[in-house]
């Protein structure tokens, strides 16, 4: 089955999509991985954050956003991809995506720890110290283009 890939701003998504883009990320970040926090944290809106999502006939089954930090750095945040749709790749076809959207603009994300090899597959570098965010390793990376 084909997937599609889809890039929009806030005032162009529809309350459907909204809802579905929403729902994976809870389903997976709250429920999931046992994490209450509030998944509305505001960035959604900003006029300069971009939803990037990819469907299978017609279901989301993977979701990154990209925010405007300042100084012209873009922040990937919120990767994930649907349970029944890991293991096909998605995750670095969305990234390839994400990638391709950023352009040459610094980039960083905050990993969680256990898929930095991942990331830095993607061009990133391990910038700081990790942490813990809501009892899970995360480390800080960054990617400078050349």
């Amino acid at each position: 089955m084909p997937v599609a890939s889809h890039l929009a701003g806030f005032a162009e998504l529809d309350t459907r999509t909204f809802h579905d883009l929403l729902r994976l990320r809870i389903d997976v970040f709250v429920v999931e991985q046992s994490c209450p926090y509030p998944e509305l944290d505001g960035r959604d809106v900003e006029p300069g954050t971009r939803h990037l999502w990819l469907t299978r006939d017609g279901e989301v089954v993977a979701y990154l956003r990209i925010l405007a930090d300042p100084g012209g750095v873009a922040r990937i945040g919120r990767v994930v991809v649907a349970p029944a749709a890991r293991g096909a790749g998605l995750a670095g076809a969305l990234m390839a995506e994400a990638l391709a959207a950023v352009g040459d603009r610094p980039c960083v994300l905050e990993a969680q720890t256990h898929l930095v090899a991942f990331y830095a597959g993607h061009g990133f570098t391990v910038s700081g110290p990790g942490y813990l965010e809501d009892g899970i390793p995360h480390t800080p990376m960054r990617r400078i283009p050349n």
